[in-house]
């Protein structure tokens, strides 16, 4: 048994069907599948982790726990979240599995944590699968490589931005680098 952790991270799209995918993988008896377990038995308001299934009565494997990071702003939210939010994700992590990503013998000993954003403004059930699934798969081939890079991490320091934000100024390197 290994006690390693991968995580990863991963955007995919653009505007309010985008999704946001952090994965935590590792052996069941190791801290991912103590983490998994107490999400799981430990919901809060608006936040009820749950198992990702490919269909109804069929789990993914690894077995994988869906854990919102926006809270169901109403029916509409709470559909696109519980369906294809979640189907993307389940889609996602047996892509990974087919892939490589997550070698098949993993299927069996391992838990799963994807930590899922759906926009509260999202409005197109397609986008959201098809933006979850491509997220969700590569958030575990990063998390599977050990990426992103740490040369990779430092060269980008100077001008962080994400979707919502850009600094107007990249912070001058000469600034930081005394």
């Amino acid at each position: 048994m290994t006690a390693s952790l991968q995580i990863g991270e991963s955007f995919v799209g653009e505007g309010v069907n985008a999704a946001h995918i952090n994965t935590v993988l590792g052996h069941r008896e190791g801290p991912a599948g103590t983490a998994w377990a107490i999400a799981l038995a430990s919901p809060s308001a608006g936040h009820v982790p749950f198992v990702a299934v490919l269909r109804p009565s069929l789990p993914v494997k690894p077995m994988t726990l869906f854990v919102t990071k926006a809270a169901p702003v109403g029916d509409e939210h709470g559909l696109l979240i519980w369906g294809p939010a979640q189907a993307g994700v389940a889609a996602g992590v047996a892509d990974a599995v087919a892939e490589g990503a997550i070698p098949s013998e993993s299927a069996e000993t391992h838990a799963l944590i994807a930590a899922v954003w759906v926009n509260p403004a999202a409005d197109d059930a397609e986008a959201v699968y098809r933006n979850n699934r491509e997220a969700t798969r590569t958030a575990l081939v990063i998390g599977a490589g050990g990426l992103p890079l740490l040369d990779e991490v430092l060269a980008a320091r100077h001008e962080p931005r994400n979707p919502f934000f850009s600094p107007s100024t990249p912070i001058s390197k000469d600034t930081h680098d005394r």
